[in-house]
């Protein structure tokens, strides 16, 4: 009841959040929607101003063995890139949404939305200069629209793509992430460094202030499109192949009884791991190089991708 009761009370504070700023004229936040790819009447304020959520711009990491704050059960964001792997707590990231990181040279951007359940790591497109991403308080189809501070272009994280600004149009290069808890990154990664929660922000990263979201059915902003084949919040792992997309939710891979599922989709040959211990799950291709994919909840990939073909336990395509 407590957990509801907080999950109540968060939802108050973002719609109260939303009407003061639509009655001082910021619905957009300041940032111009005008021919946005995307219907500007379907942004939405999430609550929270401009980097009202702020980003992580100067990450710090401790060693695996140091990480007296997270527990086994306890979710993260894995990025193995470069010879290097991290952790990215989704405590930590549930208060940032975004840290702007290098990792082996390389400027990553690794992402969540606590409404999609989503978490995305991708390269920094050319054009966003060293400066980062950060929250813009707008969302898309109930998911975070991101924007780059070089150009203040907008993009949204499950569209992979700038859908307003100088940027329209520009394409994200995603990276594989896996979503899965710390027992299971550890494990496979024993020598992986970890994102501090010394952020340099005072937040309380032992409260979770999204607390009974995931088990209610409510989706809390408006959706282009939506089903009610799955729970609302059952976890998929989403894959795109030759701008065709197929969904995998946990529900059917438990169902399948393996723990490494063979499936022929768009013309590739896939194995699809699923650790249900760890509830994460990842593909493969037949080469056994992993594929670009992302776990989220069910209405936020059918609300980007309506078409999406779905893996049926006992009927593989």
């Amino acid at each position: 009841m407590r957990r509801q009761g907080l999950f109540k009370t968060v939802l108050l504070v973002a719609l109260l959040a939303v009407l003061v700023s639509v009655a001082c004229g910021r619905e957009d936040n300041g940032f111009d929607l005008t021919d946005s790819l995307v219907p500007a009447d379907q942004i939405h304020l999430g609550g929270p101003p401009r980097d009202g959520i702020p980003s992580i711009d100067r990450p710090r990491f401790v060693a695996a063995q140091a990480a007296d704050f997270i527990s086994d059960n306890d979710r993260v964001l894995g990025l193995a890139r470069n010879g290097r792997s991290r952790a990215y707590p989704i405590a930590i990231m549930n208060w940032h949404e975004v840290v702007n990181d290098r990792v082996g040279g390389e400027s990553v951007a690794v992402t969540y939305c606590p409404l999609c359940g989503t978490g995305v790591a991708f390269l920094s497109p050319a054009g966003t200069g060293e400066r980062g991403f950060g929250v813009s308080g707008l969302l898309y189809n109930s998911d975070v629209l991101l924007y780059d501070r070089q150009t203040e272009s907008l993009w949204s994280q499950l569209r992979m793509q700038a859908v307003a600004g100088a940027l329209k149009g520009e394409r994200l290069t995603a990276v594989p992430l896996t979503h899965t808890s710390w027992r299971a990154w550890r494990a496979e990664h024993p020598d992986t460094q970890v994102l501090s929660a010394d952020t340099g922000f005072d937040r309380d990263y032992e409260r979770d202030p999204y607390a009974g979201y995931t088990a209610s059915s409510e989706v809390y902003f408006p959706v282009s499109a939506s089903s009610r084949r799955y729970h609302p919040k059952e976890r998929v792992l989403g894959l795109e192949v030759d701008g065709r997309f197929k969904a995998y939710p946990f529900a059917e891979l438990s169902r399948s009884g393996d723990d490494a599922i063979s499936d022929s989709f768009a013309g590739r040959e896939l194995k699809i791991r699923f650790d249900p211990a760890a509830e994460s799950a990842r593909a493969f291709d037949e080469n056994g190089a992993e594929v670009t994919a992302v776990t989220g909840f069910w209405f936020a990939w059918y609300a980007f991708h309506p078409e999406t073909e779905v893996y049926t336990a006992g009927k593989r395509r």
